[in-house]
Formats: C-alpha cells, structure tokens, sequence
C-alpha cells in the first residue's frame, strides 16, 4: 500500500500542479479576450437596471 500512495501522492503533486496552472491561466486569458468588455460592463451595472431611485 504504501507504493500505491507515493505513487499517487507523486502524480498528484506533478501533474496536479500542471493541471491547475493550465486552468489557472485558462482563467485569466478568458478574463481579457475580446469582447469581454461588454460582458463586464453589463455584469457591474447589473444590480442598477431595475433601480427606482430608492422608491418602491
């Protein structure tokens, strides 16, 4: 058993730490891809649309 968990403890760490950089900077670039600014802009005045100037 303890073979298996090295093994696995060694996949983890390398491969692991592949796969979350690659999902991280898969992240990041989908952040800053064109047109994203429309979905930004659209997502940060959101909660304004239905605004009534404190009125209900």
């Amino acid at each position: 058993m303890s073979w298996e968990y090295e093994a696995l403890r060694q996949i983890a760490d390398s491969w692991g730490l592949v796969l979350t950089g690659l999902i991280f900077a898969v992240l990041v670039g989908w952040t800053f891809r064109r047109g994203a600014h429309r979905d930004h802009h659209q997502a940060a005045h959101m909660i304004f649309e239905d605004d009534r100037d404190g009125r209900e």
